[in-house]
């Protein structure tokens, strides 16, 4: 044992000389040198117990601790030393006495011992009857050190024997055992922070109401410098004693590393209160279900899919990694979105790229800002890209829009873009500005139906024309409110006013206490002419408004003038069964574009009456159509 508080030589100056050196006697009790505990100690006790002297009112635990550093810590004095009172004296063992005491039994790391009520003949009277005398645990521990138990006498239990034994109630007790060594604990990694634990209580709304369809913390997020794990190390363990003293060795607790659970994104780093892993990065926090390694990253990755028990409908600001499967009717929000399984549910992008490596099956795909692209099957499902393409090696009975639209097989679809390519179309209603087929045909009760979106010019120059005139007439309220404005302004005394006022605004005069009161009067004569002033000003800036927003509203319109002009035209280089080709008219000055309508609306528009001009209709050749050569025709 290592006691690190040494207590001055002058307190043991009173010590006895030889092994005993490190033992003093006071007038409070007997007390041990704190800097020579352990073996030091145990020869000096041994040497009182040899001696024929043994010490009363013994306190065993300090005892232990002193001698074998087994047991509570020590108690300390007003200083914080280590106070090592042994006992309250030490005294002779007197050898009648010492006799009362018999052999003790040993066997399997314990003592048993044999109380009985104790006789002794009276020392002055030889002759006279034995007395019934009582035991003293003090002796006991004594004598016992002189057999050869040193260490882990039950005092409890033999103080309870002497007294049952001295009242006539005998009994053979373990007086002592061996003190079994305590192994070390293995080391462990301990989480200290609850942001590494996912939170799957149902999310809380707005209006305090619960989403039970979403989770509240599914994916925990992190900041930089955040502290994950920590590592507690291993601790030695105590060791045991035999009861002569010896020292029975424990088992250390095994090592471990913070090491392996650094993954991206984090990293160990060692402080003075402990080895910790900490975040790197601030972003989402992963866990690798197989290495149970930590990374934080700004994607989320995810191998558990996405249904009612795993995830909840999940609403994400980061983009999104998935290895499962998405399930029905679950919706899955974020960034970019990748998902590895089978998707059955909604897919919404607010910017990025869906790209899905199985298939779409029953499900949508919406992106507003963004592609969407299925390197499997598209079956019964909806996919619109706002501002983007969509890219499909096959789709089967699905609704489809976008910006522009590749797709390698499709069958009974309806799709509608700006620029459309389809390798084999098979009882499709398909729509663009430029399409693009090599190979149409029927399929069962379906119709092969495409059509040119080609902008109806009236409706726009009408509104050109409106808007113009619009424009026109809040310019000229304007010139006139200008007009009566400097006709108000002119006035000797409002000029003269307006003048003063804005030189003293400046600070580029000083008026005197006279000139102010002047200045006061002249305003409150102008006041009328002022307020007069300022709604001409507010008129002024109303009209002005009106007029620029008139021309932002021209300026879109001449935009989407000049892209309705572009070229539209349809290609089909095969045609092996009905197919009927013919112009679809829209309004260019409508809202939105016609790829962004609605599933429904695309369905209706595509597949319900047309009236537009039959470019061909027929069960064999060839279509190449542009407006280009339309016009010239014409």
């Amino acid at each position: 044992m290592s006691i690190e508080s040494v207590v001055p030589a002058a307190r043991f100056a009173g010590a006895a000389s030889g092994p005993e050196h490190c033992i003093a006697r006071r007038d409070d009790g007997v007390y041990a040198d704190p800097a020579v505990l352990g073996t030091t100690l145990v020869a000096a006790v041994d040497s009182v117990f040899r001696s024929g002297r043994y010490f009363t009112g013994l306190d065993y635990p300090v005892f232990l601790k002193a001698l074998f550093g087994h047991g509570p810590e020590l108690p300390r004095d007003a200083d914080g030393a280590p106070c090592v009172r042994l006992a309250a004296d030490i005294v002779p063992f007197d050898p009648a006495r010492r006799a009362l005491y018999r052999a003790v039994k040993l066997g399997a790391g314990r003592a048993e011992y044999y109380f009985e009520p104790a006789w002794l003949a009276d020392a002055l009277d030889p002759s006279a009857p034995e007395q019934l005398v009582a035991l003293d645990v003090d002796e006991f521990v004594a004598d016992m050190w002189l057999k050869g138990i040193r260490c882990g006498v039950d005092v409890a239990a033999v103080r309870a024997a002497m007294a049952a034994a001295h009242a006539g109630r005998p009994d053979r007790i373990v007086v002592a055992r061996r003190i079994e060594p305590v192994a070390g604990v293995d080391a462990r990694i301990v989480e200290v922070t609850d942001d590494i634990r996912r939170n799957d209580a149902p999310r809380q709304l707005a209006n305090g109401r619960l989403d039970l369809t979403s989770f509240q913390n599914r994916f925990p997020q992190v900041q930089a410098g955040k502290r994950l794990l920590q590592k507690i190390p291993a601790t030695t363990g105590e060791p045991g004693f035999e009861m002569s003293g010896a020292a029975l060795p424990s088992t250390p607790g095994r090592d471990t590393a913070l090491a392996p659970y650094a993954g991206p994104g984090t990293s160990v780093e060692r402080a003075r209160d402990g080895e910790f892993l900490v975040a790197t990065q601030a972003g989402f926090l992963a866990v690798d279900a197989k290495s149970s390694s930590i990374s934080v990253g700004a994607k989320i990755v995810s191998h558990d899919g996405v249904s009612a028990r795993t995830t909840g409908n999940l609403q994400l600001s980061a983009d999104y990694e998935e290895f499962g499967e998405v399930q029905e009717l679950r919706v899955l929000e974020g960034e970019s979105i990748t998902v590895h399984g089978d998707v059955f549910g909604r897919l919404v992008s607010r910017g990025g790229t869906i790209l899905l490596h199985a298939n779409l099956m029953g499900g949508s795909a919406h992106n507003r800002r963004g592609d969407i692209r299925v390197v499997g099957l598209a079956s019964g499902a909806v996919l619109q890209a706002e501002d983007g393409a969509v890219l499909i090696e096959r789709a089967d009975n699905c609704v489809i829009s976008g910006t522009r639209i590749r797709i390698a097989h499709a069958v009974n679809c309806e799709m509608i873009g700006d620029e459309v390519e389809v390798g084999t179309a098979e009882g499709c209603a398909i729509a663009g500005r430029r399409v693009t087929i090599e190979c149409t045909l029927p399929r069962k009760q379906s119709e092969m139906l495409v059509a040119v979106l080609r902008p109806d010019d009236g409706r726009i120059d009408e509104a050109l024309a409106a808007v113009g005139q619009r424009v026109a007439q809040f310019g000229e309220l304007a010139a006139r409110h200008k007009a009566e404005m400097e006709a108000m302004t002119g006035k000797p005394d409002v000029r003269r006013y307006l003048m003063v006022a804005s030189k003293v605004r400046k600070n580029e005069i000083a008026l005197s206490p006279e000139q102010a009161r002047q200045f006061q009067r002249m305003g409150q004569d102008v006041a009328p002419a002022l307020k007069a002033i300022s709604d001409v000003s507010a008129r002024i800036k109303a009209a002005e408004a009106e007029r620029a927003a008139g021309l932002q509203m021209l300026a879109r319109l001449e935009a989407q003038k000049r892209d309705a002009a572009s070229v539209a035209a349809v290609a089909v280089r095969m045609v092996q069964g009905e197919t009927h080709v013919r112009v679809l008219g829209y309004d260019p000055a409508a809202n939105s574009a016609p790829y962004r309508l609605s599933p429904r609306e695309i369905r209706t528009r595509l597949r319900g009456p047309q009236r537009g001009e039959l470019l061909f209709s027929g069960a064999a050749g060839q279509v190449a159509w542009t407006s280009e050569a339309a016009l010239s025709e014409d």
